[in-house]
């Protein structure tokens, strides 16, 4: 705990050391590289003897260059738009907001999620921890200053928060009642950017109707040796295909991944 703006919190998120060593994401560089592979431009190898070779090299990298082949802020119209759930989580699948150590890189990084979304879904419990320990005029006292940019984005984003208890929010907030598929497929619906949601709970009822289109998981080199555990109780399986990996410093590893459709 710093002041009473709490690191703790940011267990949900995918949430960006002080170490000058940047991130590097590798998968969308090295899916271009083997597309052009197989169109014929460049070299004579083959798309899986490239990605092979790619990988070797670009997986031990540091740079001050993230790849991507998408724009970051893409803007979705006329087709349902993007719910992404990204979580810290230890090598032992525990997802307790205590266990999870916090840095610059990961608070950087919560950020950049957020900035990618045009508003914020959550349950009653993570929406009440966000408030309480961001929302102004929560005490600054000792935060460091590379807290302060995830600070202005939570406190400016959109919310939805899905409550049957709570009469009102109004932090930037707006309830959500009633069947939460239909609500959900509502708010996908609408244009923009694309929604984020964390938690636990709430990401658990979603991923069982199908509605999480991206999940990012934020791989902790620790052991905590308790839970609680990601998605206990899911009735199914969920198959997930790679689609990026970054690498941090601190030996945190964040894989995003895509539901196998």
């Amino acid at each position: 705990m710093i002041g009473n703006s709490r690191v703790v919190p940011l267990s949900w998120l995918n949430i960006s050391s002080l170490v000058p060593r940047r991130p590097v994401w590798t998968s969308e560089l090295l899916v271009s590289r083997k597309r052009r592979r197989a169109s014929g431009s460049g070299s004579g190898m083959t798309g899986d003897c490239s990605r092979e070779r790619a990988t070797r090299h670009f997986s031990c990298i540091s740079s001050p260059l993230i790849f991507t082949i998408e724009p970051t802020h893409r803007r979705y119209s006329g087709v349902v738009r993007p719910l992404r759930y990204s979580i810290n989580v230890t090598l032992d699948g525990c997802c307790d907001h205590l266990a999870i150590p916090a840095d610059e890189d990961l608070h950087r990084h919560a950020a950049e999620s957020l900035n990618r979304a045009d508003a914020l879904l959550f349950g009653r419990v993570t929406y009440e921890m966000m408030e309480s320990a961001w929302r102004p005029p929560a005490s600054t006292v000792g935060r460091p200053d590379w807290m302060e940019p995830f600070a202005q984005s939570i406190n400016a984003a959109k919310k939805y928060v899905v409550s049957s208890t709570l009469e009102q929010v109004d932090w930037n907030a707006e309830l959500v009642r009633g069947d939460l598929g239909e609500a959900v497929q509502q708010l996908k619906r609408e244009s923009g950017m694309g929604l984020f949601v964390g938690g636990v709970k709430l990401p658990l009822a979603l991923t069982e109707l199908g509605l999480i289109d991206e999940f990012e998981f934020v791989v902790h080199p620790r052991l905590a040796g308790h839970g609680p555990t990601l998605f206990a109780g899911l009735s199914k399986h969920v198959d997930l295909n790679l689609v990026s990996r970054l690498e941090f410093g601190s030996g945190v590893v964040a894989m995003r991944y895509e539901p196998k459709r």
